[in-house]
């Protein structure tokens, strides 16, 4: 497995930022913005620095927030006004496509 590189990690920094509020955004989604080839990656690049960035924004491909996470994550979402269908994100209405 390669290294993940500091532009990389860069990279899907920016991408995390510019989701804007009331939007959403998976890892897969992220991952292919970025030309990574996982959306593991991004995984990770979140788990480790992610603190000063709308963290919320991000999620599954499912919609579904981390369990751990659920019910602050749907709150911060709720409150952008994010369209929320029992435990998921309705990502038909919700989902940012990066440019």
């Amino acid at each position: 497995m390669s290294r993940t590189t500091d532009e990389q990690v860069e990279r899907v920094r920016e991408l995390v930022a510019a989701i804007p509020a009331g939007l959403v955004a998976t890892y897969g989604d992220i991952a292919a913005a970025a030309g990574l080839s996982s959306a593991r990656t991004v995984g990770w690049i979140m788990r480790t620095d992610s603190a000063d960035l709308p963290w919320h924004r991000v999620l599954a491909a499912s919609g579904r927030p981390a369990k751990h996470l659920a019910a602050r994550q749907l709150g911060k979402l709720a409150e952008e006004g994010v369209s929320i269908v029992g435990d998921r994100v309705d990502l038909g209405s919700a989902r940012h496509r990066f440019g």
